[in-house]
């Protein structure tokens, strides 16, 4: 069963519904039908104490200004540069929210807007959609999305998104923005966890924080995460592409099977030593974008804390930035009348 609450309304007036849902195993999923987000997820560690691992807010008007916290991303999740892109022989403008670029769909892409919502006959679903329509922040046609979550009773969060070009050809990057402490939200930053990407590649990015189009290896660089690594072991090593982003903030493409009949493939596992949890992801997207919280400074969380630099970490599963400029890039064109589908899935646990 999934229970609603109400949360708070937005400067319109519109109701901000919170819907919570509960497996056998103690752990809590809390979703907002604003940016169709991750309110908070909370899960046991080795010793069954349950706390929350995400960051996030407790009102409206906080989640407003927020980094994203928990939210959906799109039409284009990450950079574009220089706010614009050409489709089909048209360029198009965007609006310049991040110095001279286009970030996270712009000043109110899918993470800053109210979704409808459904859930299904079985428990523990939440269906969020919207129709994003032609010009909304600049992109060509309309789209219409629905961002499916599933809570299972094997301590999983399944998050699945469609999409259908109804009207053009546009663009589409779509991703989960959660921020993750597995210590529990607000408690110290996330250097001290380890983390295994199963990734041999980057793409390295300049001082605005977009790829140059290559592609390079991450053996013998602060990137090669292939095996364990704490992130704070060499997040300030004297290397460019960290002082660059003051940490980590960077797209590695994923290892998969072009071949296999199973489309999700690993990505990600993330643990924390003292606490025991662990977050091991999959996904059908080819990259995910490791970013490590440089840019919290004080920002306001649940429960009055105040979230400090390096205080949560994403794994954002997604298709590469700015791939628009990047035709070596896998394609981000989604043609009128075709039907996106991408999926990623939290598993979580502890280690003994």
């Amino acid at each position: 069963m999934v229970y609603k609450h109400f949360f708070g309304r937005t400067p319109e007036g519109q109701a901000v519904t919170r819907f919570t849902m509960f497996n056998h195993n103690t752990m809590e999923v809390n979703l907002l039908n604003y940016g169709a987000a991750v309110h908070s997820i909370c899960v046991p560690d080795r010793a069954g104490m349950v706390e929350d691992i995400t960051l996030g807010c407790d009102t409206v008007a906080d989640y407003m200004a927020a980094p994203h916290f928990g939210g959906t991303i799109g039409r284009v999740a990450n950079r574009i540069a220089g706010a614009s892109f050409e489709l089909n022989g048209k360029t198009y403008p965007l609006c310049a929210n991040d110095g001279r670029n286009h970030l996270h769909g712009g000043e109110r892409g899918f993470d800053r807007q109210l979704w409808q919502w459904s859930t299904e006959d079985i428990d523990n679903v939440v269906v969020f959609s919207r129709t994003a329509q032609a010009g909304e922040e600049g992109y060509p046609g309309r789209l219409h999305v629905e961002v499916r979550y599933c809570l299972t009773q094997d301590d999983a969060l399944i998050i699945h998104y469609t999409a259908t070009a109804e009207e053009g050809d546009t663009l589409l990057n779509l991703t989960n923005h959660t921020y993750f402490n597995l210590a529990g939200q607000g408690k110290g930053d996330i250097l001290n966890h380890r983390l295994e990407l199963a990734a041999d590649h980057f793409t390295p990015s300049d001082s605005e924080l977009l790829p140059t189009g290559e592609v390079l290896p991450v053996a013998g660089t602060p990137l090669d995460f292939t095996t364990p690594h704490t992130i704070g072991e060499r997040i300030a090593a004297d290397w460019p592409q960290l002082k660059n982003a003051g940490g980590y903030d960077h797209n590695f493409l994923l290892r998969h099977d072009p071949e296999s009949r199973n489309p999700l493939h690993p990505a990600a596992e993330l643990s924390d030593p003292e606490s025991g949890r662990r977050l091991t992801v999959f996904t059908t997207e080819p990259a995910v974008q490791l970013y490590s919280g440089n840019f919290l400074d004080g920002v306001p969380g649940k429960g009055g804390a105040r979230y400090q630099k390096h205080g949560g970490v994403c794994l954002e599963t997604q298709h590469c930035p700015d791939s628009p400029h990047h035709p070596q890039f896998p394609t981000i064109l989604l043609r009128h009348g075709e039907i996106y589908e991408s999926e990623t899935v939290w598993f979580f646990g502890v280690d003994e």
